[in-house]
């Protein structure tokens, strides 16, 4: 069994709205978990080239999940985290909604930000979900 089949782990690609009180219910904690870092994207209302009113997502999803499961290998390998929970909204998401949903649960608070961290910078730099400013 890999380390990323032996944590919770849940990676959920939509166009739904990102709904957070939801997904904080489902908070999946065990006995030796201590730890559990959120993290919230929300579109912001300028890019680079000045105002706009939404951001369009699109994602080569086959890819897009391929790509989450070699980043979480290197997740599980460095940390001691018990589960991993990302939302990624994709189509029209208007400034102020969340585009980005992450939560790490650990043992500890650091190894939870660094993990959360890691997966972010690592998500952005090779999952191939591409983003277009409206405005």
């Amino acid at each position: 069994m890999s380390a990323v089949t032996a944590m919770n782990l849940e990676i959920i690609i939509t166009e739904s709205a990102i709904d957070e009180a939801i997904l904080e219910q489902g908070c999946p904690m065990s006995d030796g978990m201590g730890a559990v870092v959120r993290f919230l994207g929300v579109v912001r209302g300028r890019e680079e080239d000045g105002p706009i009113r939404a951001i369009r997502y699109e994602a080569y999803e086959a890819m897009a999940r391929h790509q989450f499961d070699v980043i979480l290998e290197e997740v599980a390998r460095r940390w001691p985290v018990g589960s991993v929970r990302l939302v990624h909204r994709v189509g029209v998401v208007p400034v102020g909604e969340p585009s980005l949903w992450v939560e790490v649960v650990s043992p500890h608070r650091a190894e939870a930000f660094a993990a959360c961290q890691y997966l972010i910078d690592d998500m952005k730099r090779v999952v191939p979900i591409w983003k277009r400013p409206q405005s």
